[in-house]
């Protein structure tokens, strides 16, 4: 049955319309307006004038609402995705940390399970985070389980559910060939929890690395001397950069700076939240790690580390609205085009003929007020 959504300020990459919206039919957009509505279609849905973007991309949470990933459950993973779907995330990589081998083999599994039945969100993959990182750079990750990069071990979580991405410090020895190897696998890599130079992220780039997670958070900063990853990333013009836009792992100049002097076809907005999202306050587990949340923030019991967030997706994106000042229909590029053309998923990210109709309505506020996967309402 073909559905209208009507009444919107319709807005995706390189496009608005003030007042328009869409037409859809069997999960897939067939026309997008401007003005009135088309007669003679039975269903329709009145925006009330809110924002109808393309539905947003979190390719890296680990949890939400006192559940993660690594809780080793798929009861959590059903959890983490229904909240995610309450934020806007249509598509969402569950998010692993650094975990004994078979631990994460057993969670790969509960991911395999939800990917086959996905009653919220997508999740067309895992992003598998460690544990091949830098033990000085640990941040929030376990140090008990981090270990050498073993091309084996990641083939075979591969194969149990596929490892969309692989976040990893490119300096540690046998890094750079497990880049290469995940690439012929179709594995796009990360830099994370990294001590590398800026040469050494060249030099991993050279064998696929694509991707900086997390920017600006543990790893190497910007220095006159060495520019580190963070110079790498606002140098180098193929890189792709995770940002948590929470003002808080990224300060409001921070956040400024970047969208000014990157382009922005080459930043994706994440959450890295993790169980202490969508609780007001109290202790939450992490990777075996206690975690104190409160005022909006998530941080170690033990020693204070910022450890992952308490965001929320559309939270994030009016953060950046606020603080950029960016028209959105250039900040949307950062919700979920650049996310699906950097991981080679097509039709997703765009309200066009022919995409996907992932879709979320917010109101003024940012507040979400519809969500649809493939044109179905998964959340209101």
């Amino acid at each position: 049955m073909k559905t209208c959504i009507h009444n919107a300020r319709v807005i995706s990459p390189d496009v608005e319309i003030a007042r328009g919206g869409l037409v859809m039919e069997n999960g897939r957009i067939l026309e997008v307006f401007e003005g009135d509505a088309p007669a003679g279609i039975a269903r329709e849905i009145d925006a009330g004038g809110r924002m109808l973007m393309p539905g947003f991309f979190d390719i890296h949470c680990h949890g939400a609402d006192r559940h993660d990933v690594c809780d080793d459950d798929l009861n959590a993973i059903r959890h983490i995705a229904k909240r995610k779907i309450q934020e806007g995330v249509t598509t969402w990589l569950p998010t692993t940390l650094t975990q004994p081998a078979d631990k994460l083999a057993s969670i790969m599994e509960k991911c395999a399970a939800y990917a086959a039945h996905p009653e919220f969100t997508r999740c067309p993959g895992v992003h598998v985070e460690g544990p091949y990182i830098n033990v000085t750079k640990a941040g929030a990750q376990n140090p008990e389980f981090v270990r050498p990069p073993d091309i084996g071990e990641l083939k075979r979580l591969h194969e149990i559910c596929p490892a969309l991405i692989v976040s990893l410090a490119p300096e540690l020895p046998g890094a750079v060939e497990l880049i290469a190897a995940a690439r012929q696998m179709g594995i796009t890599s990360s830099a994370a929890h990294t001590a590398a130079t800026c040469g050494e992220i060249l030099t991993a780039k050279s064998a696929g690395l694509s991707h900086l997670t997390h920017f600006g958070n543990a790893m190497t900063p910007l220095h006159h001397r060495e520019i580190g990853v963070v110079g790498a990333g606002l140098m180098d013009d193929s890189l792709k950069i995770e940002l948590i836009c929470d003002t808080i792992h990224l300060c409001p100049d921070m956040l400024k700076l970047i969208f000014r002097v990157v382009p922005i076809e080459r930043l994706m907005m994440i959450t890295d939240s993790m169980a202490a999202s969508w609780i007001d306050k109290g202790e939450v587990m992490l990777g075996g790690l206690v975690v104190v949340a409160e005022n909006g923030t998530a941080r170690l019991k033990e020693g204070g580390a910022l450890a992952g967030s308490a965001l929320r997706f559309n939270h994030g994106v009016k953060h950046v609205a606020e603080i950029t000042g960016l028209p959105l229909h250039q900040i949307v590029k950062a919700t979920s085009w650049n996310q699906a053309c950097s991981l080679g998923l097509e039709g997703f990210g765009k309200i066009e003929p022919g995409f996907h109709a992932d879709l979320v309505i917010l109101d003024a506020d940012f507040a979400v007020w519809k969500t649809l996967v493939g044109g179905e309402i998964r959340a209101e």
